[in-house]
């Protein structure tokens, strides 16, 4: 790939460069079975806000419900519902609207995002190969980076955790658009700053659906990160470049 028409690369975050690492949450029995989640860390704060009216089983039951509702909403129109949002929709699920007021509700869905991505952050990281990846590219390329993520503030945090940011001449987090990938008009945003044709675009991710049709809509060629080895699913067309993890890109790309 040495002779390629590239002028910049644009990374996707969340297992292209950083890992969040689910063991680091805490440990708890919810209906049977043991999960990782950040709940008994919130659990505290909607105690604090709620006193007696709080029910821990009640607002499992509501979250649950409100996330899957999210994620098929995600799936059907391509937008993002932020974290806030999710928190939000959980308390109106329970009725609360009525007993703390409205602008309390915001508050406390607030805080719940706040502690819940606190932890999100602290539990990702990105491995010393990728990192030294990314400065690799970025001596021969201009960087971009085009990530899902439902908060944006965070998504941000978390970019400049791994020392990069400052590499990056356009950094696009989903929630601040309120679209997600496989959304054209994310992947058009990153085209417009960076004042380049599409075929003079890298995008590197990890996910088909999300990463590979979004980059093949705005006609950007891409490298699909296949860390599992599996085959691509049919029906989509395929990325110009796969390999295994984002370590590998500099040396295929000749930098």
């Amino acid at each position: 790939m040495a002779n390629h028409e590239f002028k910049a690369v644009v990374l996707d975050l969340f297992d292209t460069i950083v890992t969040w690492d689910p063991s680091g949450l805490e440990l708890m029995t919810w209906k049977g079975r043991e999960i990782r989640t950040t709940m008994p860390l919130l659990f505290p704060v909607l105690e604090d806000a709620l006193g007696e009216r709080f029910d821990r089983a009640r607002f499992m039951d509501a979250h649950y419900d409100v996330y899957q509702e999210i994620f098929a909403e995600r799936s059907s129109t391509e937008a993002e519902i932020t974290c806030h949002e999710r928190f939000e929709r959980t308390l109106r699920r329970l009725g609360l609207e009525g007993i703390i007021g409205d602008s309390e509700l915001t508050e406390l869905a607030d805080r719940l995002r706040r502690t819940h991505m606190a932890r999100v952050r602290a539990v990702t990281k990105a491995p010393a190969r990728r990192i030294e990846a990314v400065r690799r590219l970025g001596r021969s390329f201009r960087l971009g980076l085009l990530s899902n993520f439902d908060d944006h503030s965070t998504g941000c945090e978390i970019v400049a955790d791994t020392g990069l940011l400052d590499l990056f001449e356009i950094v696009v987090i989903s929630a601040e658009f309120r679209l997600r990938k496989p959304h054209t008009a994310l992947f058009k945003r990153v085209l417009e700053t960076l004042n380049l044709p599409p075929h003079q675009v890298l995008f590197v991710g990890d996910t088909a659906h999300e990463d590979v049709v979004g980059a093949k809509r705005a006609g950007i060629p891409v490298a699909w990160i296949n860390k599992h080895q599996q085959p691509f699913p049919e029906g989509i067309s395929a990325p110009e470049i796969t390999i295994g993890d984002l370590a590998e890109l500099p040396d295929l790309l000749g930098c």
